[in-house]
């Protein structure tokens, strides 16, 4: 086993390889942003360096930054958990040069499954029916028109390089193409860094089923059972579980066996993950992740396997330990990812600080978090707060074990998607398992959520019943960003204390008995148009003196990773636009002005 890991990642999953490498005796080296030196993740390690500022690509994203980090301590290898540089063959083969060991699939796999339409020829080499698509990526409107007349509407743009339902945009007739396509690779550029696109036939109703696989270097490959991920919203999961419920033996083993197939026909080595949309007992190989999951926890609890330990112990050269005879899928697990987003309100991101957060407790319940009372959640990085996952014997002891605990779970300070996971454990397709991907957009009624109503901060620094963050004599116990420039060039600074003036507070919701209209201040009778949370602009979709009708978009702005349409709350004409692409903008700021109709 190794000496020494270097996690090159962040939040709850570098607190997940942190652990793992402990329970192992290894030491462990943490990486971090200035605005998370402080975070949970670094207090766990048992060292930690800096990275740079804020902004992923001038930190967690600076492979020859975390390589020098790595000769400086000593590491023998290092562990990319998922995101940032997961998937970036470059930096596997990176670290391989550099004399260190990657923690995860050669880089020639990753290279192969990375691209979106080489491993959708990997899958057919290896005998996988596939979604129908494109076989080359294209930005030509007129061939994305003739493809969706061919094959049918809707249409899926998606980008050839991540995943996460970033850069993929689903497209219902010809005139939404072009604005779908530049979004998508807009989108896909600011994830992954490459804006490539590629079309497939959008499935109208599937469910989206995944197959957990590892393979050591001995050629032993095995698969660990079903994950069924199809609750989901602007294609990202929001629910997991694990098996898959209702599902033929004959598609559930076919599916098993494909991803087996896969494995071995590109070479493939330690934990990844085989997704596939099922269609009417029909299933279509959709992409490999060549990493660890975010929802491996309920692998995890129905196999009794420790998937972080055996990527440690492949990647050692130790083997597996086990074959696929020691598997047995026991009871059923169930995760709620818990994010820091407003389901009331179109599920907007919601970065701030948790004035308290306690965990619930009991039999077969955890809850892996890389926050804590006191934290503040960035604006900078996706909005994940934690993951609460329960195991049952069966279906709807797990379901009802869920349940409970999202009653014990409190998460104070922000809005996040916990009213959500009440009402969806609660809902009559989830309980009978006839959900599918678009469910939570298209057939569910979400208004019975609750909106927001915001805490009054603690007295005390260290909430009853919560983990808090570490003392802190030189920070006050309220902080948010502001924007400054400095020659010309914005800078972004973290300002301490209570303010007469918290408008730009992002962590400010409102409360119940306000009655400002939309949550960010916007009213009916109000010309101007505000902004929905803290953002940057992305671009627009008006200009002034066009004529507008409400639900028409306007602007488009990102928070945490996720692109978010600002849409006309009246009709008129477009008056004034006030921000350019690029600006920053608090929860609230104007962003346009929509003026009557003569």
């Amino acid at each position: 086993m190794f000496d020494a890991v270097l996690i090159a990642n962040r939040g709850e999953i570098a607190i997940r390889v942190i652990r793992a490498c402990h329970e192992l005796g290894v030491r462990t080296v943490a990486v971090h942003s200035e605005v998370d030196a402080d975070a949970p993740h670094v207090q766990a390690a048992d060292e930690s360096h800096l990275l740079g500022p804020a902004p992923a690509a001038q930190s967690y994203l600076r492979s020859d930054r975390i390589l020098e980090v790595a000769a400086l301590a000593g590491v023998d290898a290092i562990h990319p958990g998922y995101g940032f540089l997961a998937e970036n063959a470059d930096f596997a083969r990176a670290v391989a040069d550099a004399g260190f060991v990657f923690v995860g699939p050669p880089p020639t796999a990753i290279a192969r499954m990375g691209d979106k339409l080489s491993a959708r020829a990997v899958a057919e080499a290896a005998g996988v029916a596939v979604v129908p698509g494109t076989s080359e990526p294209t930005d030509d409107v007129a061939e994305a028109i003739a493809f969706g007349t061919e094959h049918g509407w809707p249409v899926a743009v998606k980008a050839m390089f991540g995943g996460g339902g970033r850069g993929m945009k689903v497209v219902k007739s010809p005139d939404a193409m072009r604005a779908a396509m530049d979004a998508a690779r807009r989108e896909a550029q600011a994830a992954f860094g490459r804006d490539e696109c590629y079309l497939e036939r959008y499935l109208e109703r599937p469910r989206h089923v995944e197959v957990q696989v590892l393979a050591d270097l001995d050629g032993t490959t095995i698969h660990l059972g079903t994950r069924d991920c199809s609750l989901q919203r602007r294609h990202q999961k929001l629910v997991e579980e694990a098996p898959a419920p209702n599902l033929a033996e004959a598609v559930r083993n076919g599916m098993a066996v494909a991803a087996i197939d896969i494995a071995r026909e590109m070479g493939y080595t330690n934990a990844g993950t085989c997704e596939f949309l099922v269609d009417d007992d029909t299933s279509y190989f959709l992409e490999m992740n060549t990493r660890l999951q975010v929802e491996h926890p309920v692998t995890e609890l129905v196999t009794g396997i420790d998937l972080v330990h055996a990527q440690l112990r492949i990647a050692a050269g130790d083997g597996m330990g086990i074959s696929q005879d020691d598997v047995h899928i026991r009871g059923h697990a169930i995760e709620a990812r818990i994010n820091a987003e407003d389901p009331a309100n179109s599920f907007m991101p919601t970065p701030g600080r948790i004035t308290r957060l306690t965990a619930p407790d009991g039999p077969w319940v955890r809850f892996d978090t890389g926050a804590a009372s006191g934290w503040e959640v960035p604006r900078t990085y996706d909005s994940l707060v934690g993951k609460l996952v329960v195991w049952g014997p069966d279906r709807a002891i797990a379901r009802s074990r869920m349940a409970r605990a999202l009653e014990e779970l409190v998460i104070a300070g922000i809005p996040t998607t916990v009213p959500f996971h009440k009402l969806a454990m609660a809902a009559e397709q989830f309980a009978t398992a006839t959900h599918s991907t678009v469910s939570v957009e298209q057939e569910w009624d979400l208004s019975a959520i609750p909106a927001h109503v915001a805490d009054d901060p603690p007295d005390d620094a260290n909430p009853s019943g919560g983990a808090s963050m570490p003392s802190n004599p030189g920070r006050t116990t309220s902080a948010r960003d502001v924007q400054l420039t400095i020659g010309g060039a914005p800078f972004w600074v973290t300002v301490h204390g209570h303010g007469g003036d918290r408008a730009g507070d992002s962590s400010r919701t409102r409360r119940a008995d306000d009655d400002h209209g939309a949550a960010d201040g916007t009213r009916p009778d109000d010309p101007v148009v505000r902004a929905p949370m803290q953002a940057t602009i992305i671009g627009w979709e008006v200009a002034e003196g066009d004529t507008v009708a409400v639900g028409d978009t306007l602007v488009v702005v990102e928070a945490m990773k996720m692109e978010t349409p600002v849409v006309a709350h009246r009709d008129g004409i477009v008056a004034g636009v006030h921000l350019e692409a690029g600006a920053s903008v608090a929860q609230g700021d104007a962003l346009a002005t929509i003026g009557a109709t003569e």
